[in-house]
């Protein structure tokens, strides 16, 4: 059979019907409906538009359904993967500081960081509620595209999913990331010892002050700015140093007292951490004063507490104080043999008082 003959299409409009649906077309809409996340051209429109346009490089250009590596690349790294996942739902979007789309970036490195891994690759899924200014969602990406050039990541594959009016609030993120841990590099809390040395890298508290403040719920004057950064350049300086790091944690949700309760019950553990070593700016201690808050349970983007021997210790702190995201970093507490799974605060006043896992949400959606 001569296929030529039977097909009625003109070759000129196929030929165009080609061009257009290679072509990138600029997104009109100006706010997000149900069509976009239907799978039909709306849907690549707000996804050749807004997402491509944005993270463009090679593996994601390929639109495939999964993103695909190179082992031997990998390797050139370390000998191992690391891989984790966050969901962001943070209310408001934009705060003081950063936003939604940047701590979306910045708090799946950090999680791979603290591993000792190089962050390489991530992913990007988001709901979309129905009626989402789409210039919203422009705002958003354009800061996790400045987020992970600046952080030297790639954003690889995704998902876009848009649901009824009133079913999400605005927009939720989903990132994962995958980086490769160096030969040798071995963090756990499982290494924590009696004896060891904790060292944070700066002030505590800012982005839960942050996340309240810019709700509007209070009428505070304050210049407080959320602390999110990306850590991973400051774990490999750390790491250049003392390879042997024990244990690493980035404070995040629950904040200091969270993470120090957490080391005391996996490695079975005591922690004495001192009041007055405690970096906390003036602000924060008056807004917790204020609200009856502590902060050392606020929440946390750009803080990690570093566990490491007491005789690497001030080692480290050069190390860490040496690098912008470090500069403020001192020495908070040590590691004790007993009480076993309980962390003791010592109090300005010469006093010890017991620091507890955080019951219920002091701030709920903070990240």
């Amino acid at each position: 059979m001569d296929v030529s003959k039977t097909n009625s299409i003109p070759n000129p409009l196929l030929q165009k019907i080609t061009q257009n649906r290679r072509r990138h077309h600029q997104l009109k809409d100006t706010q997000i409906t149900l069509a976009h996340g239907s799978g039909g051209k709306a849907m690549r429109d707000l996804i050749d538009d807004i997402f491509v346009s944005s993270f463009d490089n090679p593996i994601l250009s390929q639109l495939e359904d999964q993103a695909s590596f190179n082992l031997s690349q990998l390797l050139l790294h370390g000998d191992r993967l690391a891989f984790t996942t966050d969901s962001y739902v943070v209310d408001p979007l934009f705060f003081p500081g950063s936003d939604i789309g940047e701590l979306a970036i910045n708090g799946t490195i950090n999680d791979l960081a603290v591993s000792g891994a190089k962050p390489l690759y991530l992913t990007c899924s988001v709901i979309l509620e129905e009626g989402l200014p789409t210039e919203t969602l422009r705002r958003v990406v354009n800061s996790m595209k400045i987020a992970a050039k600046t952080a030297g990541v790639q954003i690889v594959t995704g998902d876009t999913k848009v649901v009824h009016r009133g079913a999400a609030d605005k927009l939720f993120i989903n990132t994962t990331g995958i980086g490769v841990i160096p030969a040798g590099v071995n963090i756990s809390a499982h290494n924590i010892q009696p004896g060891d040395a904790i060292i944070i890298n700066g002030e505590l508290g800012n982005h839960g002050a942050a996340i309240l403040i810019a709700r509007g719920e209070l009428a505070l004057d304050t210049n407080i700015e959320s602390d999110c950064q990306p850590l991973h350049e400051l774990v490999a300086t750390i790491l250049n140093v003392c390879p042997e790091i024990h244990a690493m944690r980035d404070a995040t949700r629950g904040g200091l007292a969270t993470v120090l309760n957490e080391f005391a019950l996996t490695s079975n553990v005591g922690i004495r951490i001192n009041e007055v070593s405690i970096p906390v700016r003036e602000e924060v201690k008056g807004m917790c004063e204020i609200l009856g808050l502590d902060p050392l349970y606020l929440a946390n983007e750009g803080k990690l507490l570093v566990v490491v021997k007491s005789e690497q210790a001030k080692t480290v702190l050069t190390a860490m104080q040496s690098h912008p995201y470090g500069k403020n970093a001192c020495i908070i507490g040590e590691v004790i043999d007993s009480p076993n799974g309980v962390v003791l605060l010592k109090t300005a006043f010469g006093t010890e008082r017991i620091i507890d896992m955080l019951v219920g949400e002091q701030l709920p959606r903070i990240c």
